[in-house]
């Protein structure tokens, strides 16, 4: 759970550096704005119908211009969105919009719904956990749905979608029947979906740091805290408009979700807001840790500085009963007594003994 500050420092400087290279540019213009996470553009291509299914994989950029398809919806996907000729041959195939070619290679957008008349534009995002700090990062995904085709554009392969890939090459469920608007419903449920395990992330890290918290509060702690505040404010802000964007959706005209599949958004408008209770949830826990941090160290401070205290005051009669004797006086009790000098330990010694019998049943000694 421990975070690191050159990796925040390195993507905020990314960040400005990527917003920076766009100043000044044309509206629509090409050009990557983010994270590189992959090495080269791969373009793969699902068509299929309800009694067959094709898949293909394209090498190069002149091997996808070639193909021509032939079954009646498409499926066209590209991981990796920093080749900015791969998105243009794309744009003119399929004739969208240049500033719909800008906002999937701004990898900085937020969630959103677009109508372009012949085609949706939607935008997404994805949350994984890192494996080695457990930090949690995003990606971001475009989606565009076409009245027989969907294009779905991602940073890096995360095998997200790969359950959907499954049930086209098996023909399971109804996938293949219903037509490209119920393919874009189940990537969409793909996104959803995966929130619920992100957030299952955080209520256990959130659980396992309010123990902590209780039992040995550490001052490495607040930083803890800090890093969830952080990735649970990352989250609202995908979440909170994603509901919007599929509460878009559901009233949406015919032209895109036919009423077939209508009933499958709403299901998702569903766990969207049951994901925004749950994250909600978090955060109300993570904003009580401060104090819950502040207590529990201020109550290891009064619990040391008791037990301090009880010492203090177990040696205090010794130290009364030395300075007594230790005064220059030629007539003291005591002090011509061969046994004098053990006479004073022992009423030091039953001093002691008697005080730490007494704050041991108080339970101050512990």
């Amino acid at each position: 759970m421990t975070s690191s500050k050159p990796a925040r420092a390195h993507a905020r400087a990314a960040k400005r550096f990527s917003q920076a290279a766009k100043v000044g540019l044309a509206p629509g213009a090409l050009i990557h704005l983010g994270e590189r996470k992959t090495e080269q553009a791969a373009i793969s291509l699902m068509e299929y119908g309800e009694a067959e299914f094709a898949e293909h994989q394209f090498s190069s950029l002149a091997e996808s211009q070639a193909y021509k398809a032939r079954l009646p919806v498409l499926w066209l996907n590209v991981h990796g969105l920093h080749e900015p000729e791969v998105m243009a041959e794309i744009g003119r195939r399929f004739k969208l919009h240049p500033l719909v070619l800008e906002d999937i290679l701004n990898t900085n957008q937020r969630p959103k719904v677009d109508d372009y008349g012949d085609y949706l534009f939607i935008v997404a995002r994805f949350f994984e956990v890192d494996g080695d700090n457990q930090q949690i990062g995003s990606d971001q995904v475009s989606l565009i749905l076409g009245p027989n085709f969907v294009l779905s554009f991602q940073e890096r392969p995360s095998g997200r979608f790969d359950p959907v890939r499954e049930r086209l090459r098996h023909n399971r469920g109804q996938i293949r029947r219903l037509g490209a608007d119920y393919l874009a419903y189940s990537l969409l449920d793909a996104i959803v979906d995966r929130y619920f395990t992100i957030l299952e992330n955080i209520g256990e890290r959130t659980e396992e740091l309010e123990d902590m918290m209780l039992e040995h509060p550490r001052p490495g702690a607040l930083q803890l805290v800090h890093q969830l505040k952080r990735e649970t404010l990352n989250l609202r802000r995908s979440i909170w408009p994603l509901r919007e964007v599929i509460n878009s959706l559901t009233r949406a005209d015919e032209r895109f979700f036919r009423p077939e599949t209508r009933p499958y958004l709403r299901d998702i408008y569903d766990h969207t807001v049951h994901a925004i209770e749950s994250l909600e949830a978090n955060r109300d826990m993570i904003a009580g840790m401060l104090d819950i941090y502040l207590s529990a160290a201020s109550n290891q401070v009064n619990q040391e500085v008791r037990a301090l205290t009880v010492v203090a005051i177990i040696f205090m009669p010794a130290t009364l009963i030395s300075g007594i004797f230790g005064m220059n006086f030629r007539t003291m009790p005591l002090l011509d007594l061969p046994t004098g000098f053990f006479i004073a330990l022992g009423m030091m010694a039953t001093v002691a003994t008697t005080l730490s019998i007494v704050f041991w049943r108080r339970r101050w000694l512990k």
